[in-house]
C-alpha cells in the first residue's frame, strides 16, 4: 500500500459502502465536507478534527532570503501558509503501522 494515494473518489466509495448512500450522494457528501473545511481555512479559521489533527493558517512576515545557487539576497513576500498538526492518536496509529 506504500506509494498509493487516497482520492476523493476513494472517500466517496468508502461512504457508499459503509453508510449506504448512493454513489452520487456519497460523492456530494465528501465534496460538501471538503468544501466546508476549505471555506473555513480561507476565512482564517483553524479546523480541528478530533482524533485526526488540526489544520492551522499562519501569516508569515516578509523576510530576506538567499538564492542558494548565486548567494544573492532576495526579499520573500509575506504570505499565508497552511500547516497540519496530527493528533496524538493519529501519530500513534501511524507509528503502529510502521511496525508491520
Amino acid at each position: 500500500m506504500a506509494g498509493e494515494t487516497l482520492t476523493r473518489m476513494d472517500l466517496a466509495e468508502a461512504v457508499f459502502e459503509q453508510v449506504g448512500l448512493s454513489r452520487n450522494e456519497s460523492a456530494d457528501l465528501v465534496e460538501s465536507v471538503l468544501q466546508h473545511i476549505s471555506d473555513s481555512l480561507v476565512r482564517g479559521e483553524n479546523v480541528k478534527i478530533s482524533s485526526f489533527g488540526t489544520f492551522n493558517i499562519r501569516d508569515k512576515n516578509s523576510r530576506v532570503g538567499r538564492n542558494p545557487k548565486t548567494g544573492e539576497e532576495v526579499v520573500i513576500n509575506p504570505r499565508r501558509v497552511l500547516s497540519f498538526r496530527p493528533s496524538l492518536t493519529m501519530k500513534d496509529r501511524v507509528a503502529a503501522g510502521n511496525k508491520k
